[in-house]
């Protein structure tokens, strides 16, 4: 029987036999959508972008057009979780699709580097911020030890449940949404900025042009985990498709209405020179030291709530793979009292920790897998032309609007800005994208030594 032709696709979706209960709904998912794509980026990343393209129609072109490029996406993810709504997300998509390998390539990178990684990197900036605030010397076992704190608080409670896990992210994303609107209302309604920022610019550099695209795919980077919890959303056959819609609209607008108050409050020059979370400079200028201080606060929480969706959403790609058998399995156990995934949130704290406590650049890291996540993100999309095909009979309870545009859209965009940050790291001699995809591709011949020790006696 070939894989398209496989029974479980057409099993109505609460039948669909899984240890993890469907608790999360419409506020909790999209919550978490906008919880782990808004971190600390939006925040501290536009001084980097205006310093490499010091020109504001620009920047703004590069947020708008990569903000309708993620959309894009969204829809195809949108209907690849209705479709196949069941944990693990992007996960399920590829291996439906194109079979247990490159499934395998996919999880072996999130579960043993990116989701780490991700946890590691946002625990240890929320560390620093903490610290910063509470103007404390921020030395290395101090925020060490901070950062290992919050991993083990939020990892327990992502333990306890995925109710729990989507509650903190409902309440942190309250937080952050609230401190950008705030950000933005106050910029144009309070501040004394000028509209001529917006017009005024110089020069734009191909490379520095190429590396600012980095900086702005990593910002919007994170959408697709909510795809992963896609097995405990209510009805997801209604719901997947109005929690990625409304989540991606709330973070496009945020995001460009973000980088517009920046550029009213200050010109481009002024923007690139800010060293410390520019959202912290923009609201001590509208609201005084009390704003900057309430500002560093809600980052601080923003930070906290992506670290926490991280936890909730991407072990489900370990306890997925578990349970198909391409991965230990005791990574496939669940909590009978709380219907988590316990043993894969577990451990995927567990080796967030390890990072925390041996890796120092995680600027280079992210580097590294950033340019592979969203390569993995292009064939995810993919899957929709694949899985139209393979499974055409299959019920759709969402179908992606202006088919096949809006994915090629996704794909041939992807590919564009992907090629720019890798010819934009290597003008400036860095060669990370090309140990990123390396470490990727080995996962093809470990994927042959599982099997061959699955059948081995």
């Amino acid at each position: 029987m070939r894989r398209g032709d496989d029974p479980r696709v057409t099993t109505p979706v609460h039948s669909q036999p899984h240890d993890l209960r469907r608790v999360i709904g419409l506020s909790g998912g999209t919550a978490l959508i906008v919880g782990i794509t808004i971190g600390s980026g939006i925040f501290r990343t536009p001084p980097t972008i205006a310093g490499l393209v010091p020109n504001p129609l620009v920047i703004m072109g590069l947020w708008t057009a990569f903000g309708l490029i993620s959309i894009c996406g969204a829809l195809a993810v949108a209907e690849l979780s209705t479709l196949l709504p069941r944990a693990g997300g992007v996960y399920v998509f590829l291996r439906e699709a194109y079979g247990d390998a490159a499934a395998f390539v996919f999880g072996w990178l999130y579960v043993l580097v990116t989701t780490p990684t991700a946890v590691a990197s946002l625990a240890t900036v929320f560390a620093e911020f903490l610290l910063n605030l509470l103007s404390v010397s921020a030395n290395a076992a101090t925020v060490q030890m901070i950062a290992i704190a919050a991993i083990i608080a939020l990892t327990f409670a992502n333990i306890l449940g995925a109710r729990v896990g989507a509650a903190v992210s409902e309440v942190t994303t309250l937080v952050k949404v609230t401190a950008l609107a705030a950000i933005i209302l106050g910029a144009f309604l309070l501040g004394h900025g000028s509209l001529s920022h917006i017009t005024e610019g110089g020069v734009v550099n191909r490379g520095g042009l190429a590396r600012a695209v980095a900086s702005v795919i990593w910002t919007y980077d994170g959408w697709v985990a909510v795809s992963m919890i896609a097995g405990e959303v209510v009805a997801p056959e209604r719901l997947m498709k109005r929690i990625i819609i409304t989540g991606m609209l709330i973070i496009v607008t945020l995001y460009i209405g973000a980088n517009l108050a920046y550029l009213y409050m200050m010109p481009v020059s002024i923007m690139a020179q800010q060293k410390e979370a520019i959202a912290r400079t923009v609201m001590t200028a509208i609201a005084g030291p009390a704003g900057g201080v309430v500002i560093m606060l809600a980052i601080m929480t923003s930070v906290l709530g992506a670290l926490n969706g991280n936890l909730l959403a991407k072990p489900r790609v370990a306890y997925a793979m578990a349970r198909d058998g391409l991965i230990f399995s005791f990574l496939g156990k669940a909590s009978q009292r709380w219907s988590t995934p316990w043993a894969a949130v577990l451990i995927q704290g567990v080796v967030a920790i390890i990072m925390v406590l041996v890796l120092r650049d995680f600027d280079t890291l992210t580097t590294y897998f950033v340019v592979v996540e969203w390569a993995a993100l292009i064939f995810a999309v993919a899957a929709v032309f694949v899985l139209r095909r393979k499974m055409a009979e299959a019920p759709r309870p969402f179908r992606t609007p202006a088919y096949p545009w809006v994915p090629l859209l996704f794909v041939v965009g992807t590919i564009i800005g992907l090629s720019a940050i890798v010819w934009g790291q290597f003008q400036v001699g860095n060669f990370s994208p090309i140990y990123g995809l390396a470490i990727a591709l080995a996962g093809f011949p470990v994927h042959q030594l599982w099997k061959r020790l699955k059948r081995s006696p």
